[in-house]
Parts: C-alpha cells; structure tokens; sequence
C-alpha cells in the first residue's frame, strides 16, 4: 500500500504517476456544486444511480488510473456490484458520466487529455465546463478524438442515454451563486 505524507494537497493518480490536483477557487466550486444538486435531485428520487461530489475516488478497473471528478454519476446497476464492506474505498471503476469544471490553471489539452483518460476507462459522457467562457465540451466514449458538441449558455446540459431523461439549463449554472 501507498503511504504518503499528509501535504495538505488532493492527488489523482494517472497511469501509476501522482498528479497534483489544481485547487478550485469560489466559482469553479459553486459550478461543480450546482451541477451536482441537479443531477441528484433528478437520478436519486428515480433512483437510476449515485452522484458523487469532487472527493468522490474512482479507481478505473485494471489500470493505476485513480481520478476525482468535480460531480460524476454511476448507474444503480454499477451500484449493485460494489460490496458494502467496500464503501469506504475508492469507487472500482470510472463514472458513467463525470464532469470536470476547468480552473484557471488549467489548459485545454490538460483537460482533452484527461476527457480522453476517462472515456479511455469506461466513462460514457465527460462533460467539460469552462466557467470564464460559460461553455460546456461534450465528450461521448464513442467519439474519444474531441467534443461531440459545445453548449453555450443558452443550451441545457443532457443526460442523453446515460442519466437518461435529465436536462438542466446552463443559464442557471452560470447564474452566479446566488442565481
């Protein structure tokens, strides 16, 4: 097992290398947060499966892939098949669908590298939200070359096939905090 100094830092780990996470200012929080209140108020009381926050561990299955996604979701099916004496491990496979809100440190090709890792380990549906910009980047596991589409303020983020049914308008993600 890994021990390491507790440095007050969050890690990922990407293909057995420890990555530094970028620390999330107000706005990227308050975007991740929101985003997570609308996917669970949608797929809990339908109960079609769990949404996790930004310390949500997705350990990708057979790879030394560990990621922290900003809001993610897996199907209740997914669910089933973690034992509960393993709910204080990481999650034993990528997300479904995982979104990422982009800081201000990070760059375009960090976040295509990392929209391609997770489509790379199982993960469905990336959605990649650039608060400055108010734009979101669609990835689908079956188009892992770039975004399939980008939202604008104007649009809705879509669950498509993966949180089937959910809409939610991105007008009210870039709202501001108190909307």
């Amino acid at each position: 097992m890994l021990t390491l100094p507790d440095d007050g830092y969050i890690y990922e780990v990407v293909e057995g290398a420890l990555v530094r996470m970028a620390g999330s200012g107000r706005l990227c929080s308050i975007i991740g947060g929101l985003i997570y209140a609308a996917l669970v108020t949608y797929a809990r009381p339908a109960r079609l499966g769990v949404v996790t926050l930004a310390d949500g561990d997705y350990k990708f299955a057979g790879a030394e892939t560990g990621l922290i996604p900003d809001a993610a979701f897996y199907s209740a099916a997914r669910d089933a098949t973690i034992a509960r004496s393993d709910d204080d491990k990481p999650i034993p496979f990528a997300p479904d669908l995982a979104v990422e809100v982009v800081s201000p440190s990070q760059s375009a090709n960090e976040m295509a590298a990392k929209a391609r890792l997770y489509l790379s380990g199982g993960t469905r549906l990336v959605w990649i939200v650039w608060p400055s910009a108010h734009h979101v980047d669609v990835w689908r596991h079956d188009h892992p070359s770039g975004p399939v589409r980008t939202l604008n303020a104007g649009d809705a983020l879509d669950g498509e096939d993966v949180v089937p049914g959910f809409t939610h308008p991105l007008a009210d993600i870039f709202a501001g905090p108190l909307g």
